[in-house]
């Protein structure tokens, strides 16, 4: 064998290398750009950030402090109020107690709460709590408007629907979420409660990317079923885990969250009225099909997208939020944007 009929076969593995290292620049990556999205970002970022597929976590890191003055880093595992992502735990809940034959979803609410003495409480159903259609602005004022007609968004519903929840499981509400936590080995999350609070994150209103910290809290040992869960990314990638294969809830009873006969625009979501089921969001008019929550308070900002098509979690949780309405989720939307172009949700053939 001559040096030209040996150089081939070293040639061909060359050229097999050569081609294997071209296909790794062409295929997307969307990890380094989310990392280069927030190096950049105005206003800054300052949270952590989790996606995940077929149950496995692709991307997870922290970003910034969770405490300014000591300037003590944010780590994977830390603790955040998770505000209205609240809800959709809550939901589940009322739907274990609906799987029980405890409660029917189409009951007034006076057949649970039968303390509740106004007139309302005999037209509002568990349903309407739900989706915000019960009108409820206020427990000694009339209705805003007649029950199942009309949306609006606010923080009494759930509160009510945990007061539901202890009026027919015989417990507290944090009694039998924690329970529930500790079944599904989410080990890092719990209802609030005073002593608790000592290891979860700072808040911080951001106004022009100085930040200051929020001492008072919203949250009330009344509104915990509505905004009171203290949560981590990777725990909420157990969650999501478990709804959405169903092992939380019967397949009829994960269809009903689903269903929807109202909708409502949210600034996340888009500029679209989109579809609002049980303590979730349906995004059906954008360019990808996906359900989801936010949340806000307290200056902590919380965001848990799935898109089923794809089983592709998005969970992103930050220890501020921004003084400026018009910047609430900045960086959220546009990391969004990047796993909605990402091989991630359009694989190649």
């Amino acid at each position: 064998m001559n040096a030209i009929t040996r150089f081939f076969p070293l040639l061909s593995i060359v050229f097999l290398f050569s081609n294997c290292n071209s296909f790794a620049q062409k295929k997307d990556n969307y990890a380094a750009k989310i990392d280069s999205l927030i190096k950049v970002a105005d206003p800054k970022f300052n949270g952590v950030v989790l996606i995940a597929q077929n149950g496995k976590t692709l991307y997870n890191k922290a970003y910034g402090f969770e405490n300014f003055e000591t300037k003590k880093p944010l780590q994977l595992d830390s603790q955040f109020e998770i505000m209205s992502n609240t809800r959709q735990i809550t939901a589940v809940l009322i739907l274990k107690e609906v799987e029980k034959g405890l409660i029917d979803l189409q009951t007034p609410i006076k057949k649970y709460l039968p303390e509740l003495k106004q007139t309302w409480a005999d037209s509002v159903t568990v349903h309407q709590l739900l989706n915000h259609t019960h009108g409820i602005i206020d427990l000694e004022k009339p209705l805003l408007f007649k029950p199942g007609t009309e949306f609006k968004y606010g923080n009494l519903g759930y509160s009510l629907l945990g007061k539901i929840i202890e009026a027919t499981s015989k417990k507290s509400y944090s009694e039998v979420a924690n329970a529930f936590f500790k079944e599904l080995k989410m080990k890092n999350t719990f209802c609030y409660s005073k002593d608790k609070m000592k290891d979860v994150v700072s808040g911080y209103i951001n106004t022009n990317n100085k930040f200051e910290r929020v001492e008072k809290t919203m949250i009330t040992t009344e509104s915990i079923a509505s905004n009171g869960i203290i949560s981590t990314v990777g725990d909420l990638a157990i969650w999501n885990q478990n709804l959405h294969k169903g092992k939380l809830l019967k397949p009829e009873s994960y269809q009903l969250m689903f269903q929807y006969d109202i909708t409502a625009q949210h600034g996340f979501f888009g500029k679209e009225k989109e579809g609002y089921g049980l303590g979730i969001r349906i995004i059906e008019k954008d360019v990808i099909k996906y359900v989801g929550h936010t949340g806000l308070g307290d200056s902590f900002s919380s965001v848990n997208v799935y898109i089923p098509k794809s089983d592709l979690s998005m969970i992103v949780l930050e220890n501020q939020s921004n003084a400026d309405m018009d910047l609430f989720y900045a960086t959220e939307i546009k990391i969004r944007s990047i796993l909605f172009k990402s091989d991630l949700v359009h694989p190649k053939k």
